[in-house]
């Protein structure tokens, strides 16, 4: 009985991160259709502002999201969240599938169930090491968590990577993960 309920509240929690991130992916795409400018931002579709102090050669250049340039996801890391989230949603319907499997046994639906708790922790960390990484102050970065290691794609923003900048992220990492320093590879990413 007891594994039953920990298996439902394990499935319950995948369940509700998967629908979160579904949920942020359908509201950001249509927080652009519903937005005619993004609070605090003072630049119109043409690119001119209203605030007189500022010139028009200052104004910051806009996307077509209505974002200010630089501060949206460049297609390598949006590629690569949308790869790992198709993946993961596949992963955790075959484990479901097999945990529901009722010719399983009791040592596979265990087994099953640990795989399951084992990709939200995944989940969990990852977000939790992609948010303060940006904290940090650099332009984007997305983790891949593996049994085995955790590696880190950074924006660098054109420019290398110091030791300082690694030792952050390492620290980070590790923090998070509980894996230690040589386990983690951080890999710049040339935007």
């Amino acid at each position: 009985m007891k594994v039953w309920k920990r298996n439902a509240v394990v499935a319950a929690i995948v369940l509700f991160v998967c629908a979160a991130v579904y949920l942020n992916w359908t509201y950001q795409g249509q927080e652009t259709a519903d937005a005619g400018k993004t609070l605090g931002q003072a630049a119109l579709v043409s690119g001119q502002t209203s605030d007189p102090l500022l010139s028009s050669t200052a104004s910051p250049a806009v996307t077509e999201t209505g974002q200010p340039a630089g501060t949206e996801s460049s297609g390598y890391f949006a590629s690569a969240r949308l790869n790992r989230q198709e993946a993961r949603d596949s992963a955790l319907t075959i484990l479901q599938d097999a945990a529901a499997d009722e010719s399983a046994d009791e040592a596979m639906k265990e087994e099953t169930a640990m795989a399951i708790q084992s990709l939200a922790d995944y989940t969990v960390a990852e977000a939790q090491i992609e948010n303060l990484v940006t904290a940090k102050g650099y332009a984007d970065c997305i983790a891949f968590i593996s049994d085995e290691s955790v590696s880190v794609v950074v924006s660098t923003g054109g420019s290398e990577l110091t030791d300082a900048d690694v030792a952050k992220i390492t620290e980070i990492v590790t923090d998070e993960t509980g894996c230690e320093a040589s386990q983690v590879k951080i890999i710049p990413a040339e935007d």
